[in-house]
């Protein structure tokens, strides 16, 4: 398979990266610093670049069979940005399947089931930004014509993979807290071969 990695030089990024290399996938890694890439497998192609770029972004999606986007917000608008330049080059090239990581905050409230959970009056996040940043990529991405699927984690810590998670279709599991970035990568590096959650959100906690 040829895939598209965004993002590939961050947390969940780079697991992604060292999965499809380990079943030999062909690898195309659009970022803007190279040297932060330490792989040198054959199999993995480096495009320098920067996401706010379409012909950077047509550079690197060309021939593939499937984009994954690990981009997260670190404190800008790159995310909302991208994401309809990703679209449109995708579009272009005919390549309908797209994995992005979200955020935990974009699914639904279970006490406020017409809210996403950042929204909701029981939301203890002391800012919204980064949940508001990932909200717009996923409205970008519900108004498209693709095959998405947004992988949505609770907190992050580094971490041994366990292999074991519950996942739900548009809401965090009951209690869910956290979730490793070794078991997030592996759920969402599957969802390259299990269509069970195509154009839906899907929440990931142990």
């Amino acid at each position: 398979m040829k895939i598209v990695i965004l993002g590939a030089t961050g947390r969940v990024g780079n697991e992604l990266v060292q999965l499809a290399l380990e079943d030999q996938h062909q690898v195309t890694a659009l970022v803007r610093t190279p040297e932060k890439l330490t792989s040198t497998d054959e199999h993995l192609h480096v495009v320098q670049g920067d996401v706010l770029n379409k012909q950077d972004l047509h550079t690197a999606i060309s021939d593939v069979d499937v984009v994954i986007s690990a981009l997260n917000t670190d404190g800008t608008t790159t995310l909302s940005e991208s994401m309809p330049l990703i679209l449109q080059v995708m579009e272009e090239k005919g390549i309908k399947r797209i994995i992005t990581i979200g955020t935990a905050g974009i699914l639904q409230s279970r006490t406020h089931p017409e809210l996403l959970r950042y929204q909701s009056p029981d939301s203890k996040r002391k800012t919204t930004r980064a949940a508001e940043e990932h909200h717009k990529a996923y409205q970008t991405l519900e108004q498209s014509n693709l095959d998405w699927t947004i992988v949505c984690p609770t907190y992050l810590p580094d971490g041994e993979r366990i292999g074991k998670y519950r996942v739900e279709k548009d809401f965090l599991p009951n209690q869910g807290v956290k979730i490793s970035v070794k078991d997030t990568a592996q759920f969402t590096y599957d969802q390259l071969t299990d269509p069970s959650y195509v154009r839906a959100r899907v929440g990931i906690a142990y």
